[in-house]
């Protein structure tokens, strides 16, 4: 493992986060964020259990003061001078499908809170510890890489509330990979096209078959690929469904 460099993980939870975590574990010692720490408090033990490292801090992404926190528990940990070889943005708004109508202003507040807010505040908390892996000339691009959906791209009826939010983030992204491109950070951003396979969703889409939902630990692989692409073949954005999803 680099003894200066560091995997960031924000919205950890049982799908992509988890499974990001644990794939990036196995090169780089893993700060998992997330706002509850029965998010990350089983993750981190798998992995220490393993031979890995991690550590989990209670973070906020919608709020600078959490952020400052989590920097100044990350820098306790692993001194001042640490650097960033991923940072990984998998925190999403509140997802919900109702009538643009019925939607109380307070969702849009927290889905533009967490999907846009967080996001940028995300980049600029961990921003600075990424160009330190440059510096420190880590072995692939240091990389930052937002999670995206459908909603991202694509605005259904009824899913205002939730879209807003990626749109908004997947505009920050475009705007950071070709700001920070040309400093040696790979930004990139995944558009997550139909339904993951965890827990939450085993109810769902059954009889279309295994193949109908995307699997964590692919879209791990994914990400893991797009943090190890040199700089000359920088990849901004992608999009992952399963081979039966409609699009």
């Amino acid at each position: 493992m680099a003894s200066k460099l560091i995997a960031i993980v924000a919205g950890v939870g049982a799908g992509t986060g988890a499974a990001v975590a644990r794939k990036f574990a196995k090169a780089y010692p893993v700060v998992l964020l997330a706002r509850k720490p029965e998010s990350f408090e089983s993750l981190a033990n798998e992995i220490n259990s393993a031979g890995g490292k991690a550590i989990g801090i209670s973070t906020d992404v919608s709020d600078a003061s959490s952020l400052k926190n989590a920097v100044e528990t990350i820098k306790k940990e692993f001194g001042n001078d640490v650097g960033a070889a991923a940072a990984i943005f998998n925190a999403s708004g509140p997802f919900l499908r109702k009538p643009f109508l019925e939607i109380p202003p307070e969702v849009f507040a927290a889905s533009l809170g967490v999907s846009a807010t967080g996001g940028i505040l995300f980049s600029q908390t961990f921003l600075p510890l990424l160009l330190n892996g440059v510096k420190q000339k880590s072995e692939h691009p240091p990389s930052l890489i937002f999670t995206g959906a459908t909603a991202s791209v694509k605005s259904n009826a009824q899913m205002a509330s939730f879209s807003t939010g990626k749109w908004a983030l997947r505009a920050l992204s475009q705007s950071l990979a070709r700001e920070f491109g040309p400093q040696g950070v790979h930004v990139a951003h995944a558009i997550i096209d139909g339904v993951i396979d965890i827990p939450r969703t085993k109810e769902w889409l059954q009889g279309a078959g295994p193949e109908a939902k995307l699997s964590p630990d692919v879209i791990a692989n994914d990400y893991w690929w797009l943090h190890t692409q040199p700089k000359t073949n920088f990849t901004w954005e992608i999009d992952l469904r399963p081979a039966i999803e409609k699009w």
